[in-house]
């Protein structure tokens, strides 16, 4: 048994080895320009602390701090890492295709180049739909929260592993029409198995909205609503992509004697 999943786990092997090595060729690419990715992924925490200090005395005197010695530079990491992680999702989509490929016909192996832009469009979507309509509500509102009485000192290393787990988590949330066209692709579901399934959705997208998002109930409702339309969103693709066979009218033992 051990020697049929050799061939495999060496594809494994290799698809993971090109992986992390393309992330790292990147990493080091986006390390070069880690100042503007930095300046763009706290320019939502720099407006929502202008935002809330028009209205708190307080607040005007926010401002964003690190307290570790080399804060600055493990932040500069930590960015680059982010971004080359972004810019490397292409080639990691296509070494998953490349994996799982050999068990598939020829006309789905052909679906390589779907799978990697449909893959890469949605990740980048909900990424985008994170930072301009998820956090500046969210940042706004947790600043605000207490600050008549508090002076927001944002420490930089915490809001970037804040930031980014919750651009990571709106990415990967948004895969699913992706991933539910490919299953009903290879005939794994249809559309009546989602529709019969979509009361139990509704409960595991509320608590797979708690694990991709911070420990607040706002950003987690603000990934739920997207992730429920997306639900429907699917169903609708799986049903031109794979729908349900029709079931056939129940006829009754009478009505067959009257028929014969």
């Amino acid at each position: 048994m051990f020697d049929d999943l050799k061939p495999h786990l060496a594809e494994l092997r290799k698809r993971l080895g090109i992986s992390v090595a393309t992330v790292i060729v990147m990493f080091f690419v986006m390390f070069n320009f880690h100042e503007p990715i930095l300046s763009w992924l706290t320019a939502p925490l720099n407006e929502a602390l202008a935002s809330v200090g028009k209205i708190s005395k307080n607040a005007a005197e926010g401002m964003v701090t690190t307290t570790q010695v080399g804060g600055t530079f493990f932040v500069a990491m930590k960015v680059a890492f982010f971004g080359g992680l972004l810019a490397s999702l292409p080639v990691i989509l296509a070494q998953m295709w490349l994996f799982i490929s050999p068990g598939l016909y020829e006309n789905e192996k052909r679906m390589l180049y779907p799978f990697i832009f449909g893959g890469t469009i949605m990740f980048v979507a909900g990424a985008l739909f994170a930072y301009y309509v998820v956090t500046p509500l969210g940042f706004e509102f947790l600043i605000a929260f207490g600050a008549f009485e508090f002076v927001p000192l944002i420490n930089i290393e915490d809001y970037i592993d804040f930031f980014t787990k919750i651009m990571f988590g709106f990415g990967l949330a948004f895969e699913l029409p992706v991933i539910c066209y490919f299953l009903a692709l290879l005939g794994l579901i249809d559309d009546r198995m989602m529709t019969a399934f979509f009361r139990y959705a509704i409960v595991l997208i509320f608590i797979i909205s708690a694990i991709l998002t911070p420990p607040d109930v706002m950003t987690q409702i603000l990934m739920a609503i997207p992730l429920t339309f997306l639900y429907g969103i699917s169903i609708l693709i799986v049903r031109a992509v794979n729908p349900a066979p029709k079931e056939e009218p129940y006829i009754a033992e009478d009505e067959e004697e009257t028929i014969d």
